[in-house]
């Protein structure tokens, strides 16, 4: 079982263009209703958006969860507890790591250490990109939890394909009743498409447009009929 939750396409779109007290307000929103309704997840894994010192303190010492999230060049850690009491800090981008390597850090304002970690990604256009996560989970290596961390990638897959393939985002409803049916028979609908994934290897965006296209050809033959059937 997938126990990992990621936090960016369940957002709605209001929360991703205001401001970013908005968008870590709504985070923390998420998380506390995911807890109290019991969810079964142990990471949570999101964007560098959402890494404010609020929203980290609430995952570990609240509702205790692991999480993995990216990190801001811009922000500042401190290499040793010692460093950290003394106020040496120094910025993400200013560290000397190699691609694949993870260090234990206190970031400012935060008392509980965590770990960082180094990523340095190849684009398609072959440009280099880097990507830094930090976790409060120091038992892993970085390997581990960088695995982890690309899990993020499917949950966001599947909220794309259940909006625009079981168009979850469809119905103009208004009652809370009618949301929820349209929203149960979204999911039904999205683990349809999963089945006939496994059945005929195609992903369900060519599923979908396979089947448009057969009803195209479907309608069209009927319309053929019809005519034929008017002119006799």
């Amino acid at each position: 079982m997938d126990r990992s939750i990621s936090a960016h396409k369940g957002l709605a779109p209001f929360a991703l263009t205001s401001c970013p007290a908005h968008k870590n307000e709504h985070f923390h929103n998420l998380l506390s209703q995911a807890y109290n309704n019991k969810v079964l997840f142990e990471w949570v894994l999101a964007y560098n958006w959402f890494g404010a010192k609020e929203n980290l303190e609430y995952m570990n010492n609240v509702i205790k969860k692991k999480f993995i999230i990216g990190m801001k060049s811009n922000r500042t850690v401190a290499l040793s507890e010692k460093k950290k009491l003394k106020g040496d800090f120094a910025k993400v981008s200013k560290l000397d790591l190699e691609d694949g390597q993870s260090i234990k850090v206190w970031v400012q304002g935060i008392d509980f250490a965590l770990q960082l970690i180094k990523k340095v990604c190849t684009n398609e256009d072959g440009s280099k990109g880097v990507l830094d996560i930090i976790s409060n989970d120091l038992k892993h290596d970085a390997d581990y939890l960088y695995m982890i961390y690309q899990k993020r990638c499917k949950i966001e897959l599947y909220h794309k394909s259940i909006k625009q393939n079981a168009f979850l985002a469809a119905s103009p409803i208004k009652r809370v009743l009618s949301q929820a049916n349209h929203i149960f028979s979204s999911l039904v609908a999205f683990c349809k498409l999963e089945l006939l994934k496994i059945k005929t290897a195609a992903n369900h965006f060519a599923i979908k447009y396979l089947l448009l296209l057969k009803a195209n050809q479907a309608a069209f033959l009927e319309l053929q009929s019809l005519k034929n059937s008017s002119c006799a």
